[in-house]
């Protein structure tokens, strides 16, 4: 089985760099770290290797990591084997801090390319970018498997062992295309034709091989060590994104300086592997995806479902005690919404099909915005009514391609932690840094505490006046000053109808994910016609915000596992405590501290049926924080003796003293 990934698009198909499928990070990014107010240029990528385990807890109120996202424990003494713990932080270099390794991981795509035509004469080449963690290309063969690739690698390390050199020529378009035709690579005309710069330049790997290549490269193949060279999969890639033309065979390498490099890469990619959250959905028994009801659709389980609870409570919650409205809006509405919002022109092919419902066409929603400007239109309103808060955990339907989807990261239905805010132009500013102290007070009870902040400004072609533009890109900048924290700007980089901030969090690996978004909005108010009387009785347009913290539900809580590696932290743990008897003779005890436990709000659920032993085992296994043992003696004292998934040991105590013990903790965002 194949995955089927989107073909990256490219604006010139010699500048492999354009080509690169994972988003990577400017040089002149920033992380901010809102406990230390400081920043951090990601000119280097940091990755956190666990090599015992060892968690630490904040007696802070938000759950707050010392080291990025590990929550840690005052005494680790006695803690579980598979916890884990201790930390080492290893720093290697991106593509952006070092052009050595840039140049080396775009060569290994030649030099691959090389290899499988020399091992395959028949494939044919289309593109070989560097991305993120190393390389890949593409080729037109029959499907590969793991022997072929160690045959492909083995006559790399033959071409890297001969040094050859990395000449650069330039050729006019007709030689170009003479040679491209002499030697039969259909899509490597295509790719010719698509080029619109002159002259058109081409890299040889000696006198052997050639291809269409902006460069840059090595001097010579031996420049990289093959040591730190590795094939890493095979997957299946339509040509240029198309299901409608050929599927090709995608072949991922990773490369590196040396060959410390590539171990310290390879320990992140198990410790990743260990995290996987479509592994431990499945382990943890927290969510699903059925292949009976679709492919893209989430299975909340009682657990996961649990911790979505959770996660919604705190949500409604801080937002309402920000001010804002809670709403629930329908999941379909009529086919001429959309075509007033303008989706059906411009995001149609991310949309389903329309139903047909009484002579009239009905479309599943990809957004919840035009059901909150309805809202708004309800009544007419004031200049005295603004700022108007709403939001909405609202559930929205996305098509994207099959081979695309992955795990909660990539799904066709999720719910975002919606909301919107009308509201007048000298509001801007102060309405963007509520949303910045909301989004960083809801983060921090995450432990998520570093972030990447960047701004968004006007493209070439954008709706509203440019005064307008000017004053909310400036609220957006003063915003982000008055807040203290340092930006990137991203010169251009704004939506057609507004300038934004977008924030990525950084998570226990010291992988950035996108999740927070701030957006200024000029079009929609003016496609919805909703208005306002001012203070001289004169209808005017109100300024428009769209905003997400968590971004969507699914996709967070996928971000959520993978950094906690599926151990929540006490307060949103699905089970918090296990009541573990160790004969049947302390069932009917056992039941009562249940129910009591129960009835003061704390998440706990009764086992038997096993030697202890193994139900202490199963407790670990499932990561639960907190496992109270009952024998005679506890019957006979009224008590529990109990046991830390983090703290270790802590002796017998009384069964209110317990209760009081979690709710303190759940309270404070501590462990017991």
């Amino acid at each position: 089985m194949f995955v089927i990934h989107k073909m990256a698009s490219s604006s010139h198909p010699l500048f492999t760099s354009s080509l690169r499928l994972s988003t990577t990070h400017s040089p002149s990014s920033l992380l901010f770290n809102p406990i230390a107010k400081q920043f951090y240029r990601p000119n280097s990528q940091s990755f956190y290797l666990f090599k015992k385990p060892h968690y630490r807890f904040l007696s802070s109120p938000a759950a707050v990591a010392v080291d990025p996202g590990t929550a840690v424990a005052a005494d680790d003494r006695n803690a579980s084997d598979d916890v884990p713990k201790e930390l080492e932080k290893v720093v290697l270099p991106t593509n952006e801090s070092s052009h050595t390794l840039l140049r080396i991981r775009h060569t290994c795509a030649h030099v691959m390319a090389m290899a499988v035509q020399k091992v395959f004469p028949d494939a044919k080449v289309t593109i070989g970018p560097w991305i993120e963690h190393g390389f890949y290309y593409d080729f037109d063969i029959e499907p590969l498997t793991d022997k072929d690739l160690k045959k492909i690698k083995k006559e790399m390390d033959r071409i890297i062992g001969r040094n050859l050199p990395l000449i650069r020529e330039e050729v006019t378009r007709d030689e170009a295309q003479k040679r491209i035709t002499a030697i039969n690579e259909p899509y490597k005309l295509e790719i010719l034709n698509s080029i619109k710069e002159e002259p058109i330049t081409i890299y040889h790997i000696g006198n052997e091989w050639w291809d269409l290549c902006a460069g840059p490269h090595v001097e010579t193949t031996g420049n990289i060590n093959r040591r730190a060279v590795q094939l890493e999969s095979v997957a299946g890639a339509y040509w240029r994104g198309d299901v409608n033309k050929p599927m090709l065979q995608r072949i991922y390498g990773t490369a590196w300086e040396n060959e410390e490099q590539l171990k310290a890469y390879l320990h992140f990619k198990e410790e990743a592997k260990r995290r996987d959250h479509r592994r431990l959905g499945q382990d943890l028994d927290l969510f699903s995806i059925q292949d009976d009801a679709g492919g893209g659709l989430v299975f909340w389980h009682p657990k996961g479902a649990l911790v979505r609870h959770i996660i919604e409570d705190l949500w409604k919650k801080m937002h309402s005690e920000r001010g804002y409205d809670l709403l629930y809006t329908p999941h379909v509405a009529k086919a001429d919404l959309w075509s007033i919002s303008g989706h059906l022109d411009f995001y149609r092919e991310n949309m389903y099909d329309q139903m047909k419902i009484e002579e009239e066409l009905y479309q599943l929603r990809p957004m919840n915005c035009p059901y909150h400007i309805l809202i708004y239109k309800r009544k007419p309103h004031s200049y005295r009514d603004f700022p108007i808060r709403v939001a909405e955990l609202g559930t929205v339907y996305r098509y994207e391609l099959s081979g695309s989807l992955h795990g909660l990261f990539r799904v066709r239905g999720f719910t975002q932690d919606d909301a919107h805010i009308f509201c007048l132009e000298d509001q801007i500013k102060d309405e963007i840094r509520g949303v910045l102290d909301l989004t960083e007070q809801m983060l921090l009870q995450f432990g998520f505490d570093k972030y990447e902040v960047n701004l968004s400004t006007r493209p070439e072609k954008a709706v509203g006046d440019d005064d307008i533009w000017v004053k909310a890109t400036g609220a957006l900048k003063d915003a982000l000053n008055d807040k203290g924290w340092a930006y990137e700007v991203d010169e251009g980089g704004g939506a057609f109808y507004g300038p934004k901030i977008d924030l990525k969090i950084e998570d226990a690996l010291g992988r950035k994910w996108q999740c927070s978004t701030i957006q200024v909005d000029f079009n929609l108010p003016q496609r919805f016609d909703i208005t306002y009387i001012d203070s001289n009785s004169e209808k005017k347009r109100p300024i428009m915000i769209h905003r997400a913290v968590l971004g969507s539900l699914e996709r967070f809580f996928g971000v959520l596992i993978e950094h906690y590696a599926g151990d929540f932290p006490l307060w949103l743990s699905p089970i918090q405590a296990r009541i573990l008897p160790v004969t049947d003779t302390q069932l009917e005890y056992c039941k009562d501290v249940t129910e009591k436990m129960k009835a003061s709000g704390i998440r706990v659920e009764l086992c038997t049926g096993e030697r202890l032993p193994k139900l202490i085992r199963n407790a670990e296994k499932q990561k639960v924080p907190l496992m109270a043992v009952v024998g005679p003696k506890e019957v006979e004292t009224q008590s529990v003796t109990v046991r830390s998934r983090f703290g270790g040991e802590l002796g017998t105590m009384g069964v209110d003293d317990f209760i009081r013990r979690i709710k303190d903790a759940v309270d404070n965002r501590t462990s017991v």
